[in-house]
């Protein structure tokens, strides 16, 4: 067996063994990378560690530590509590406000499952009180997460832009992300219609649970933060695994104690700490919004590089309330960020290997560029619909770079914002992280039949959207 195919069943071997155990898979990764670098291709340990993403880890701990400090002075609560006020009584806008606030949440840095179990207690407990479907509900919630997940300055868009840039590609960035936000706002379009939308646009005040409630009370915080929502380990979450559970009615209390799940809830499942919100915005969280549009301002409009950006205004916003930001460094997403370098340093031997320029030729080799760029959507969305995004991202799109290098006539701007919407739309599946979180969130549901219904659709969705976006954005 040549050493090409062995680095190649090497990295199916750590999804599979991701997928099957609760393992981080970076690590996996950076043990296989050890192990293939030093017994199949006789590198160097200095080799090896030559594929450390060394830029793409400082934006990864940049922007998750800037919205952990985010999280932990209440503005995310906050911006919430506006949105929802915004409402006045129109049940049918209830499912469009957290779809926009999920979105927000990932385009300004949370990892997706992050702000999909912020967002789904909430968005799940208003669908149980005032009569909106729940699957609806729970799907736009999803979507919202991934329809802002690939914006320039978000967790996705960031290794995505880093690797094709890395490869010399022409890249635009703005096209991948509106290319997601687009396709995830038209399905979420179609679901609200199909899930009783006409209806709730007739209805008001909330039906018959009466009317919307206040959000000027105090809102239940996670107290380990962000980190505990573990795409990484590519595995469904139980309801007894459940993380955080919120209600609109917890969010009326007077004091608002976030449920934790069961014996296998992990960090903030085992506590969580009141943090007075109030009706105005508080100095730290005026300051926390004018710093996440500094960050986009100074990475977009002046290219400063948004990993040292996003910690210096973390790093200021320490410094004005120490006391309340002292956690952040804890609350940084330090399992994805294993997950994705471990992934990226394996890619990185395989690289060296030649195995990247090996595939490339192979899938460029087939009889159609199309086709072989049909099946590259197709493997990304099926195996993403069991593992994590981030790992299929940081591994597929490398393998692709050969082939669109190759002069196949497929477009690499098209071609990057298929994959790249392939990959991530089918978390809605509930082997998903984010799947789960809705599934283990939903109130007065038979459980059995919400699942039924979110295989199905997730089924659908992984075979249906690789098809569509690959018409839409590579053939077109």
């Amino acid at each position: 067996m040549s050493s090409h195919m062995i680095s190649i069943y090497a990295l199916i071997a750590m999804f599979v063994l991701a997928t099957a155990l609760p393992i981080n898979m970076g690590v996996i990764a950076f043990v296989g990378a050890f192990l293939v670098g030093t017994l199949v291709a006789g590198m160097t340990t200095k080799a090896i560690m030559a594929g450390f993403p060394a830029e793409l880890f400082l934006t990864l701990v940049g922007i998750t530590y800037l919205f952990a400090q985010a999280q932990n002075n209440g503005t995310i609560d906050w911006l919430v509590r506006l949105a929802l006020r915004a409402v006045r009584g129109r049940v049918a806008a209830i499912p469009w406000i957290m779809f926009a606030i999920t979105a927000l949440l990932t385009a300004v840095g949370a990892v997706s499952p992050a702000a999909v179990a912020i967002i789904a207690p909430i968005a799940l407990g208003f669908a149980a009180k005032y009569g909106i479907n729940p699957l609806m509900m729970g799907l736009l919630v999803i979507h919202g997460a991934q329809g802002g997940g690939f914006s320039p300055i978000s967790i996705y868009g960031g290794i995505t832009n880093k690797i094709v840039q890395k490869a010399g590609l022409p890249i635009s960035e703005l096209t991948t992300a509106f290319v997601s936000l687009g396709v995830n706002f038209a399905v979420a379009l179609l679901l609200f219609f199909m899930f009783g939308g006409m209806a709730l646009m007739r209805q008001r005040q909330g039906g018959p649970s009466g009317p919307l409630p206040a959000f000027n009370t105090q809102v239940a915080m996670p107290a380990s933060g962000p980190q505990i929502f573990d795409e990484s380990e590519g595995e469904a979450l139980s309801e007894e695994r459940l993380i955080i559970k919120r209600s609109p009615d917890a969010l009326n209390a007077s004091t608002a104690p976030a449920t934790a799940g069961g014996p296998g809830a992990t960090g903030a499942g085992a506590a969580a700490s009141a943090v007075p919100v109030h009706e105005g915005a508080t100095m730290q969280q005026m300051l926390t919004v004018l710093g996440l549009i500094a960050l986009a301002v100074l990475t977009l409009v002046y290219k400063l590089d948004i990993g040292f950006v996003a910690i210096t205004i973390g790093l200021l916003l320490s410094i004005i309330a120490p006391n309340v930001q002292k956690r952040a460094i804890t609350q940084v997403s330090w399992p994805e960020i294993m997950l994705i370098v471990g992934v990226s340093t394996y890619v990185g031997v395989m690289e060296k290997m030649g195995t990247i320029t090996f595939v490339g030729h192979s899938v460029a080799g087939l009889t159609s560029p199309l086709i072989a760029a049909l099946l590259l959507c197709f493997v990304g969305a099926v195996v993403s619909a069991f593992a994590s995004s981030t790992a299929v991202l940081g591994s597929l799109i490398p393998l692709a770079v050969p082939f669109l290098q190759s002069g196949t006539g497929v477009d690499p701007i098209g071609f990057i914002a298929a994959m790249a919407v392939s990959s991530t739309i089918v978390d809605v599946s509930p082997f998903s992280t984010n799947g789960a979180l809705v599934l283990a969130n939903a109130q007065g549901v038979d459980r059995d039949v919400f699942l039924r219904q979110l295989m199905i659709y997730g089924g659908i969705v992984t075979l249906a959207a690789p098809v569509v976006v690959w018409f839409l954005f590579v053939v077109l």
